[in-house]
């Protein structure tokens, strides 16, 4: 191998940095509103009747929005961007056919919204929790037309390389939240509608954002009346598979949420674990998967092939060296972690153990969601969206078969349990099925993951003679957000210690030689 196809391209790690940070900023909010909605609501009916509620825009805002719209729109973007008028008229007749669809979904949704509470939730029938959802669910659908609009000029602006913007636009939604929990506080009004009017205000405000920093880049789109063009065809034909995967994705979610439904506070303590794993899938899985789909879609060629394993081999090392030590982070503290963030107020000790429960469970799925993230681009630049749709299919059945013969056993656990074990299959099946892209790992990515592998393992040996040592004083401290601050610092150091000495940290040292590499 060369030694330059070693390294990460610099515009790439750029990339992934500018992604990387936005995200984990918005994480972080995430996490205050979070450690607030705990504070307030706890795991009580307004709670469960919020997430509820909440979930439905996010459902369909995972297929038109950052899903399956998107991963077929981008790579055919992507491919046009070299005549710019020719990707401006498809973006436009995108943009008609995604407004129509949005426009039907929302009135629809609007008629049958009770039908829609009780398909995800029928353990809140014939109580508060039914009523409540309804009303939050009706203000806050309209959310799926803002933040789907966003999401597709975002996508424009990713493929035009400009990163930040779409990376920056989730902080808004935490920064309305926190704001309306305060107001509410100050003003005793109602938690649950202050959050649900956030919502559609939040998406207003992402849209906007987009639009604005779009202008500026004289990319012109303009509203037509619908028409199914050759590229619109050829969208569609990509794009349905897409949907169809992200909707068996969402019937994993919603078997997970009937079978916690029946369960009080299920739902909260699953959403709040769900909030926490999220936060390395975000920053690291999700920053690759949108910078590595338009750059990928630019070098799906047989020409470059070792131009496209490289970017593959390089990107998967660089999610390896963050996810692995999140994992074991998550694995060994998931008490610690859940008690300093969330055990206070309405949230209590029976919650958070719950929840660090499920946390752990979540824990074990986590490499294979970032793994999924990567290995999926692999398929959406070559247009192949009937594969991952089949996978998905397949990891729908044992998550349902999981998630429902497991209850009567595990739980409240048994979603959380079904969620992981079906994300390593969907691995396992997207993993074996790339050499028919001819692709293949490198030696160099092998020496790569052994040299990870024993860095995570002094990380964990740390956390665990922490956690031994500590877990005492640490559960009677009041000062529980600090100690845990300082863990994670200090962990932090002894990880990048560890890189240190096994050599890891080169390929990074280096890229700045690369640095005038094309974008």
């Amino acid at each position: 191998m060369n030694k330059k196809e070693s390294f990460l391209p610099y515009f790439l790690l750029r990339n992934f940095s500018i992604v990387g940070l936005w995200t984990m900023a918005s994480k972080i909010l995430g996490f205050a509103r979070d450690i607030l909605m705990a504070n307030f609501l706890g795991s009580g009916p307004i709670a469960e009747a919020f997430l509820i509620a909440f979930s439905l825009p996010n459902m369909f805002r995972r297929l038109f929005a950052e899903g399956a719209f998107n991963s077929a729109f981008i790579p055919i973007l992507s491919k046009k961007l070299s005549k710019i008028r020719n990707a401006e008229t498809f973006s436009s007749d995108a943009l008609s056919i995604l407004l129509a669809l949005l426009l039907m979904i929302c009135a629809l949704a609007e008629i049958f919204m009770p039908s829609f509470i009780i398909a995800m939730a029928s353990g809140f029938t014939g109580d508060s929790r039914l009523q409540m959802s309804v009303d939050f669910g009706r203000i806050m659908f309209p959310y799926i037309l803002l933040i789907s609009l966003s999401a597709f000029f975002g996508g424009i602006l990713n493929a035009l390389n400009k990163y930040s913007v779409t990376a920056a636009a989730p902080l808004l939604l935490n920064i309305a939240f926190i704001l309306a929990l305060l107001v509410a506080e100050s003003r005793q009004l109602s938690y649950g509608w202050a959050l649900t009017f956030a919502v559609p205000v939040a998406g207003l405000l992402q849209l906007c954002l987009m639009l604005f920093f779009l202008k500026h880049q004289k990319f012109k789109i303009r509203l037509k009346f619908p028409k199914f063009t050759g590229d619109i065809k050829r969208l569609a034909v990509v794009a349905v598979p897409a949907a169809l995967a992200g909707g068996v994705i969402q019937v994993n979610l919603l078997v997970g949420r009937q079978v916690a439904s029946y369960f009080d506070g299920a739902i909260a303590w699953l959403s709040y674990a769900d909030r926490l794993y999220q936060l390395p899938l975000g920053v690291i899985g999700i920053a690759i998967g949108v910078v590595l789909l338009p750059n990928l879609s630019k070098v799906t060629s047989r020409k470059k092939e070792i131009e496209r394993n490289n970017l593959v081999n390089r990107s998967t090392e660089f999610a390896l060296i963050f996810t692995l030590p999140a994992t074991s982070a998550l694995l060994i503290i998931p008490y610690p972690l859940i008690v300093a963030l969330f055990e206070r107020g309405a949230f209590t000790s029976y919650d958070a153990y719950n929840t660090s429960n499920a946390l752990l469970v979540y824990a074990i799925g986590l490499p294979a969601f970032v793994f999924q993230k990567i290995f999926s681009t692999i398929y959406f630049a070559y247009e192949d969206t009937q594969s991952p749709f089949r996978f998905a299919l397949i990891g729908m059945v044992c998550n349902l078969v999981l998630a429902i013969g497991l209850a009567s056993t595990f739980g409240y656990l048994a979603p959380a349990i079904g969620t992981s074990v079906s994300g390593w299959i969907i691995t396992f099946f997207l993993w074996r099925n790339l050499h028919t892209f001819n692709f293949r790992f490198d030696a160099n990515f092998y020496k790569m993951v052994i040299k990870i592998l024993g860095a995570t393992v002094v990380l964990s040996l740390f956390l665990i003679l922490s956690k031994f040592l500590f877990i005492t004083y640490f559960l009677a401290s009041s000062q529980k957000i600090i100690l845990i601050v300082f863990l994670i610092i200090i962990s932090s150091v002894i990880y990048f210690i560890a890189c240190k000495a096994l050599n890891l940290l080169e390929p990074f040292s280096q890229i700045y030689k690369n640095k005038n590499e094309p974008s």
